[in-house]
């Protein structure tokens, strides 16, 4: 699977952000988007968008720091058309505003394991005592989809020591999914992942898998 990563690096006043901004960063591009008259108006299907790197506090924000970046994924041919239009570009992410520079542009990397910090499926029941087990029914089924079929499939801890339980609000609407980790991929499967994804609201930073290298080494 050929894609690229652009990794835009972050300036600004603002010091921190929303621990959950996924929608609103979906928003602040969609917003850009339409101020550079673009065709179309929307971010496309084809474009993935990764939620911000930080430290988190426990007021629902995160710290900013060196290595925080806004991530696009997209297909060669659509680089040259990403980077252009998103360089030196502010974003308004509910008030905090970060100023996206010095973009630079990788190559995926295979990993055996890969991590998402956040999956999320639509399932008819969100305070079911089962909803891990029909969570990872739901991955298992994806992963099938995609013909990925040598990976095991796990949801993380938290710092807690309880299942990583995450949520995404989108305007009055609170998304609810889990941290996941699949291991023993070989490098054509870690790859198509981390380009499709699973599940679903991927334009808002959710399916979105990179290398994972241990605590401390997440995007």
């Amino acid at each position: 699977m050929n894609f690229l990563e652009i990794q835009f690096g972050i300036s600004g006043a603002a010091k921190t952000l929303p621990a959950d901004h996924g929608y609103a960063l979906y928003s602040a591009v969609k917003r850009v988007l339409q101020r550079e008259d673009f065709d179309p108006k929307d971010i496309p299907v084809d474009i993935k968008l990764c939620s911000v790197s930080g430290i988190p506090n426990r007021d629902g924000k995160i710290y900013l720091h060196r290595q925080s970046r806004v991530r696009v994924r997209c297909l060669p041919d659509k680089v040259q058309i990403w980077y252009r239009l998103l360089q030196n570009q502010e974003l308004n992410i509910r008030g905090h505003k970060v100023r996206l520079v010095r973009p630079r542009l990788a190559l995926p990397e295979a990993s055996e394991v890969v991590r998402a910090r956040m999956v999320t499926f639509k399932l008819e029941r969100v305070d079911h005592p089962e909803l891990p087990h029909y969570f990872l029914d739901s991955c298992h089924r994806g992963l099938a989809q995609l013909e990925i079929t040598g990976g095991s499939v796990f949801i993380p801890s938290d710092r807690n020591g309880n299942l990583a339980r995450k949520t995404l609000q989108i305007k009055d609407k609170k998304i609810i999914g889990y941290a996941l980790t699949v291991e023993g991929l070989n490098a054509e499967d870690s790859l198509k992942l981390q380009w499709h994804g699973l599940g679903g609201r991927q334009h808002f930073g959710c399916g979105w898998f990179y290398p994972y290298k241990g605590e401390g080494h997440g995007i």
